[in-house]
């Protein structure tokens, strides 16, 4: 994995207040924009990145009185990624009760001036979610800010790329995902400790979907508490068992 990394003391970031609240994963990244207006000159000059991703830390920190700059990555005109919170870290831009969910990953471009993400762009905001599923644990999902906040963020050109996909440019079209498995016939319930490739599958995906869960093809106690988790999450039965719905609902997009 390639990423062109720009460190917190590359940029010049201001420390934090205090210690950052962890986080050992997540079910994805939300992605963002700045939401004000970009000069379209940031295109040909890396410094006014630098600037801008100072002032939004110094917004963050003295506007908004929060500990840090919100976001995790930084992702700019240049295919360059800004260390921000960084991996591991709760972010702050997501929204109330919505940041342990998922990374916050925000593009430099903007509500006016700069508008249209470029390729780079996009490059360096996928090279950031591919760094934060290696660092940091983050699952599958590549959401927008808007998804689960009243937000215009990350602003309709964004959006609409998140909502094809978030294709690499100039990879080609987005594979249709395949079909998932299917129910194996035997519901997976606790006690006794239940094991098998059917066990393993389901934790394998509920791994994919940013849960901790370990995937040793052992359906135990912990399995069973992330069972009911997610049922109570997507307002199933929270019975602990997986049977023919909680597996359906298992690899269906989750709803944010």
């Amino acid at each position: 994995m390639a990423i062109d990394l720009v460190t917190r003391r590359e940029w010049g970031a201001r420390q934090p207040r205090g210690p950052y609240s962890r986080l050992t994963s997540t079910r994805g990244v939300k992605v963002h924009y700045t939401g004000g207006q970009i000069s379209p000159d940031i295109v040909n000059d890396h410094a006014r990145c630098v600037a801008l991703v100072k002032s939004i830390q110094n917004h963050h920190m003295d506007g908004n009185g929060w500990m840090d700059i919100g976001y995790t990555m930084i992702a700019c005109p240049h295919q360059k990624v800004f260390e921000g919170r960084g991996p591991g870290h709760l972010p702050a831009a997501n929204g109330a009760g919505l940041n342990s969910g998922h990374y916050a990953v925000l593009g430099l471009v903007g509500s006016s001036g700069f508008t249209q993400p470029t390729d780079d762009v996009l490059h360096g905001i996928l090279d950031a979610v591919e760094y934060l599923r290696a660092k940091g644990g983050a699952g599958q999902e590549i959401k927008g800010h808007r998804d689960g906040y009243s937000t215009d963020c990350p602003g309709a050109p964004l959006y609409a790329w998140v909502k094809r996909g978030a294709p690499r440019p100039g990879g080609g079209p987005v594979d249709p995902p395949g079909p998932h498995p299917s129910f194996p016939g035997r519901v997976l319930t606790y006690p006794p400790v239940m094991t098998g490739e059917d066990v393993r599958t389901w934790q394998g995906q509920m791994r994919n979907r940013g849960w901790s869960i370990d995937v040793d093809g052992m359906y135990g106690e912990a399995s069973r508490q992330v069972c009911r988790t997610f049922q109570r999450e997507v307002g199933l039965s929270a019975t602990g068992a997986v049977d023919r719905a909680t597996w359906q609902a298992t690899w269906e997009e989750p709803v944010t």
